[in-house]
């Protein structure tokens, strides 16, 4: 079992807190996408003949895709490797871009899962993102998706953006569950430094929400998501019953995946590569035949400290067991204190020999994380 992610590094516009890898010129778009043909070709190794059952296109914005650029892509992955036909095949999308005709076209193709990036409902927040998309776009996008057949959808919404209350946050999310979507994704408003709201900040200009702020947010998050019948499956991911993100879910539970594009990353259970992140460099290597991407080595400390990263923010929680048997590290024996101190606080909590945070200990999620480390 095995995963794809293409990335597709080009967006009409810069979100404002968004660092991912992107450019908003088009001009070697045409290029970038046949040298990520070509490296799919020169990697069709990676992952060893294990069955594909995930194929994610994030970005950036993939929704930028012809449907000839989406058609070639596909088909080289089918041709290359073995491929399931019940394959989960996730899209992200800009809400501007989902028009009818264009919905149409990636169900041609082949998508089956569609991640639209609607961050707000609230139009001034939206300007302040600088997202290309306004409110009513938001809401019409998802429609549209739904009525052209698509039953499988998830969303993404961003909180903590400092606002008086927590008015608006509870008015995105009561016309979220309006909608009625399979899957939800929700992040906390974080600001970057090599970014608009980051140089803002810096400056004073732009202040962002405090911690208290984004906790009560998140709080009302789990208790609306609860209310809704949706499952905290990992912290920031919430789905109805058996619409979990396979190709994410993997991600947390240590399967292999192969990356391809600028910036994109690999994993094989016993190394990562990093793709450069620069389309000229990137294209100019495909090219003369050549991968640009560096390899980094993952000591037995490595891999316990990812899985440990990955499972405690999941649902399913840190299998102890796995840890001793697997990479030699004995957590209960290295931490009694503190995992005491954890389940005394109500933080966390342990059965049949696994560790699981609790909603309050997802909020600290990343120190208790940080503080198990293997060193």
């Amino acid at each position: 079992m095995s995963g794809i992610y293409l990335h597709i590094p080009f967006c009409k516009q810069a979100c404002h807190y968004c660092d991912f890898h992107f450019s908003t010129s088009m001009g070697h778009k045409d290029a970038t996408i046949q040298a990520i043909a070509q490296e799919l070709k020169l990697r069709r190794d990676y992952l060893q003949g294990q069955e594909v059952r995930t194929i994610y296109f994030g970005g950036g914005t993939p929704s930028l895709l012809t449907q000839a650029e989406l058609y070639l892509l596909l088909q080289t992955i089918k041709g290359l490797f073995k491929v399931s036909e019940e394959a989960e095949i996730t899209l992200e999308a800009n809400p501007d871009d989902l028009s009818p005709e264009k919905l149409q076209e990636l169900r041609a193709a082949g998508i089956n899962r569609l991640s639209i990036g609607l961050q707000s409902f609230h139009e001034p927040h939206l300007r302040l993102m600088n997202r290309a998309h306004n409110a009513t776009e938001s809401l019409q996008c998802v429609r549209d998706a739904q009525a052209a057949g698509f039953d499988n959808i998830t969303v993404d919404l961003i909180y903590s953006i400092p606002a008086p209350d927590h008015s608006i946050w509870l008015e995105d999310l009561k016309t979220l569950f309006s909608l009625n979507v399979q899957h939800v994704s929700c992040y906390a408003l974080t600001i970057e430094p090599d970014t608009a709201l980051g140089r803002w900040s810096k400056k004073g200009t732009f202040k962002p929400s405090e911690d208290e702020f984004t906790a009560q947010q998140f709080e009302i998050l789990l208790e609306q998501m609860k209310a809704h019948e949706y499952v905290q499956y990992e912290v920031s991911n919430f789905s109805k019953p058996g619409y979990e993100s396979r190709h994410n879910s993997n991600y947390w539970r240590g399967v292999h995946y192969l990356g391809v594009g600028p910036s994109a990353h690999s994993f094989n259970g016993h190394s990562r590569q990093y793709n450069v992140a620069n389309n000229r460099k990137y294209t100019a290597a495909l090219a003369e035949g050549t991968i640009p991407a560096e390899e980094e080595k993952l000591t037995s400390a490595d891999q316990a400290n990812d899985y440990l990263l990955t499972t405690l923010r999941t649902i399913w929680g840190c299998d102890l067991s796995l840890m001793r048997d697997r990479y030699g590290y004995d957590l209960p024996a290295e931490h009694a204190l503190y995992l005491q101190q954890l389940q005394e606080k109500g933080l966390a909590s342990v059965e049949a020999d696994v560790l699981y945070l609790t909603d309050q200990g997802k909020l600290l999620a990343d120190q208790i994380t940080l503080d198990l480390m293997v060193e």
